[in-house]
């Protein structure tokens, strides 16, 4: 298939590039840069033009393609309520350039969304559009195209890491280097669930071959991994002590980051696997922690 990636140059879209082109996929890829542009050239991609906020770019390469991964998001979370709005609008665009087909489109999402009420483990099977977190845009958008007729499904993701990244703990990294503390809220038993970055590709590929509207699939190898072990792996790789921050303290200590900081959001991917044939075999989140190189991370 010609299929159209969007966030092509981007830290998951970058992992997806190689193994769509593995499984014998022609890959047009977004990106708004010439730097992004050379990059996707020497990768083996034909480069499409395009930014979040020309949605219409974003329609082009849709209309060109057999498929389309949505994978681009702008992650300035000073403005993350704003930007949630600025995917949604992307992922009406995109579907502009499909309604009529049966030509299938991936978008991206966040676990979250799967929680019936904050703490319960998300499925699959639920979609919570009355969840408070602002992602819920990019599924509302997404269920506006289904009755529209367009292919639609979802892929939502946890913390993807490998050892350079990993999602909203690259943040407290730098929170705790800025601290000079690795820590967590309250008792540090809330759970982020994570999945390793080459297995998210993998996902992304079985989810766009597989093409079913109305599909949701959870990229998580691990349902979830309590913040206190994840500040202890912060401390250990910085030599930082870790402490518990009060939740009403939390707010100063992680600033933006003090909306995840304490929550509990452990997710399950038993649908995703049964359905997809979907094993993740990567390292676990403590393992890419415990393997970072600290000097040089980000």
């Amino acid at each position: 298939m010609r299929i159209f990636l969007t966030g092509a140059t981007g830290f998951i879209g970058s992992a997806i590039v190689p193994e769509l082109i593995s499984a014998g996929h022609h890959v047009i890829g977004m990106t708004r840069s010439d730097a992004g542009a050379r990059t996707l050239e020497q990768a083996g991609v034909e480069v499409h033009r395009g930014t979040l906020e020309e949605p219409e770019s974003l329609r082009r390469g849709a209309e060109k393609a057999d498929a389309v991964i949505h994978t681009a998001f702008d992650h300035d979370f000073s403005r993350f309520v704003e930007n949630c709005q600025k995917d949604g609008r992307v992922i009406q665009a995109l579907g502009e350039g499909l309604i009529g087909s049966n030509r299938p489109l991936v978008i991206t999402s966040g676990t979250g969304m799967g929680n019936s009420e904050l703490g319960a483990l998300a499925t699959e099977n639920v979609c919570n559009t009355a969840h408070p977190n602002p992602r819920v845009a990019s599924e509302l958008a997404g269920n506006a195209l289904l009755e529209r007729g367009v292919n639609v499904s979802v892929v939502r993701l946890p913390q993807v890491h490998n050892t350079l990244k990993q999602g909203l703990i690259s943040p407290l990294l730098a929170i705790a280097r800025d601290k000079g503390v690795c820590g967590y809220v309250g008792t540090g038993r809330n759970r982020f669930p994570a999945g390793h970055l080459l297995d998210v590709a993998l996902l992304y590929r079985l989810a766009i071959e597989r093409a079913e509207a109305g599909a949701r699939y959870h990229a998580v190898d691990e349902e979830g991994i309590e913040t206190r072990a994840i500040a202890e792996a912060l401390g250990r790789g910085l030599n930082l002590p870790v402490v518990s921050i009060a939740p009403e303290k939390a707010a100063e200590h992680f600033g933006w980051m003090a909306i995840f900081a304490g929550l509990d959001f452990p997710a399950s991917s038993a649908v995703t696997r049964q359905v997809l044939g979907w094993t993740p075999t990567g390292p676990g989140l403590i393992a890419d922690l415990d393997a970072m190189d600290y000097a040089n991370a980000a």
